[in-house]
């Protein structure tokens, strides 16, 4: 393990008030990003909604064409923050066991033999599934139970998985050929889904003078411990009844079948977000309002994060296919329908 700093955050010092730690967080987060974009420029709202997902314990889904970073962002994160790092490209002949592990046969100098669990990259912090709608359902599965539960299944025993453990996956929205859509059991699984778009003038400029071996060395702010102290401290951030409420409201206007889904916005939708997703939708504004170093949740990051938290949950219509209307138009819809 590379030393660490001295100039470590105090987040998760001991004997520090929940006050003091979230201002102290807010300034980790400054340097993480500082750090990030050393190497990555021009995609400081990829990199804060990639943040959320992290210090929120969820995983997260990035979309976005090939060349725009995305792989060199998240391995960016794991070494900015000391965290051990997988990466599976996946591919149509993956099997399941190259992503969880597989038992083995041995046997000892005396002949006895016996089988030996050999764990698959998934044993790591940070996993990095490079375009992962390029393998068939049966191992996409295999992510199912890791993603969920942090542990896999193998040889009829169960592994736990290092805490702690997070999945960004990858995927090309413009490739359709040889590729197997996520289903939506797993697309549920993600806390988000990060759209990845080409840099502004200005940054891709200086992208374009980089050189390709140019890639400085970043150093590590946080340590595995402290990020999962950080991560308790997110979830113990109050969110007022009024928040929850506003929650619960655009949950319901997703769904067609609910009095609260204006008829307009009905015949666009099959089906809508389900608790899952308002779970996942506060814990992520608890993780934005502690990045900022606030106390308390907002109706205004609930707001902020519902396009990323919910636009990968809704099914779109027919009616809605037919007319060119996309997800993060549905929520638009959603959002104008749900007053502040």
């Amino acid at each position: 393990m590379p030393d660490v700093p001295t100039t470590k955050p105090e987040a998760g010092s001991p004997g520090r008030s929940d006050t003091e730690a979230l201002e102290a967080l807010a300034r980790t987060h400054n340097r993480l990003l500082e750090q990030i974009e050393r190497r990555v420029i021009g995609q400081r709202e990829v990199v804060e909604l990639l943040l959320v997902s992290l210090f929120a314990g969820g995983h997260a889904l990035f979309v976005g064409v090939p060349g725009l970073a995305k792989t060199l962002l998240v391995s960016s994160l794991a070494e900015a923050m000391d965290l051990e790092f997988s990466r599976i490209q996946f591919t149509p002949d993956l099997m399941p066991s190259d992503i969880t592990g597989s038992e083995v046969l041995e046997q000892d100098p005396s002949g006895r033999r016996s089988f030996r669990f050999v764990p698959g990259p998934v044993f790591c912090n940070l996993l990095l599934a490079d375009e992962i709608n390029r393998t068939p359902p049966k191992t996409q599965a295999a992510l199912l139970q890791a993603m969920q539960e942090a542990k896999v299944s193998a040889g009829g025993k169960t592994h736990p998985l290092p805490p702690p453990f997070h999945v960004f996956a990858t995927q090309n929205p413009i490739e359709q050929e040889g590729t197997y859509p996520l289903p939506e059991a797993q697309l549920d699984r993600f806390m988000v889904e990060i759209l990845v778009d080409y840099p502004g003038e200005e940054a891709e400029r200086q992208i374009v003078a980089m050189s390709l071996d140019e890639r400085p060395k970043l150093d590590p702010v946080l340590t595995p411990a402290q990020l999962l102290e950080l991560q308790a401290l997110v979830r113990r951030v109050p969110v007022p009844a009024s928040v929850i409420e506003h929650v619960v409201a655009l949950l319901r206007t997703t769904r067609p079948g609910e009095a609260r889904c204006p008829p307009a916005l009905r015949e666009l939708l099959r089906w809508g977000a389900g608790p899952r997703a308002g779970q996942q939708l506060v814990l992520a504004a608890k993780a934005r309002a502690a990045l900022q170093g606030r106390e308390a949740v907002t109706i205004a990051d609930v707001r902020a994060l519902t396009p990323a938290v919910l636009r990968h949950r809704l099914v779109p219509s027919f009616a809605a296919h037919s007319r060119g209307v996309g997800p993060d138009e549905l929520l638009a819809r959603v959002l104008e329908a749900v007053p502040l």
